[in-house]
């Protein structure tokens, strides 16, 4: 049995699947964090700034992953970054579902169900960013913000992205976030876990091939951990 070229798949049936993925990966995303959070053993870069945020103002750390995220996007305007649909939603629905899902699982306790924690939470947030990603409706605010800063000074991703972390990180902490073994772990393990799953989810393009993202900056300053 011969097999020819792969036919093109319709725009209106990678649409219905690439907003599921979309919102999938938003939702998984914000529950995957939550996740780190219960686990008490540290958190991901910009969650350490939420959770020490949050601890100074009282408000949740789903509110205030909103309103920074926002607050990163206004910064896009001077870098001349534009949103997508999934840069817009990727601020009103990940800290809807961290909230959600503080809310409903309690802290872990004993070292075993903390371990567990942990690691669902890696592995998740590495399947949710495969997921959003790989519809190509845009990077979240914060990838644009290290991809914009790139262009704008021409420093390398790497660089870029370590410089804002390392400053994020070191705000948080000294605020109340919780930094541990799980910071660490997130940062050598994320890059590898979030590539394979964008090979998992990977949306086919119309041409046939199978085009993960709508370019490779924002792919590059998620992955580059």
């Amino acid at each position: 049995m011969s097999t020819g070229p792969t036919a093109p798949v319709p725009a209106s049936k990678r649409l219905p699947r690439r907003l599921t993925q979309l919102y999938g990966g938003l939702l998984l995303y914000g529950a995957s964090s939550a996740l780190l959070v219960r686990s008490g053993l540290g958190l991901e870069p910009w969650n350490v700034l939420h959770q020490g945020l949050a601890e100074r103002t009282g408000v949740s750390m789903g509110v205030v992953l909103t309103v920074v995220g926002a607050l990163v996007l206004l910064l896009w305007i001077p870098l001349r970054q534009r949103p997508g649909l999934g840069t817009v939603s990727n601020v009103l629905v990940i800290g809807a579902a961290m909230d959600a899902t503080l809310a409903g699982v309690p802290d872990a306790h004993g070292w075993a169900a903390r371990g567990a924690f942990l690691v669902a939470g890696i592995v998740l947030n590495g399947a949710a960013t495969g997921l959003y990603i790989a519809a190509r409706f845009g990077p979240g605010p914060r990838d644009g913000l290290m991809t914009g800063l790139n262009r704008r000074t021409g420093a390398s991703v790497r660089l870029v992205r370590t410089a804002v972390e390392v400053t994020v990180v070191a705000t948080g902490f000294a605020l109340g976030g919780t930094v541990g073994v799980g910071t660490l772990l997130y940062a050598v393990t994320i890059g590898p876990l979030a590539q394979l799953f964008l090979r998992v989810f990977a949306v086919p393009a119309a041409s046939g091939g199978s085009t993960v993202v709508a370019g490779g900056q924002p792919r590059a300053a998620i992955l580059r951990r």
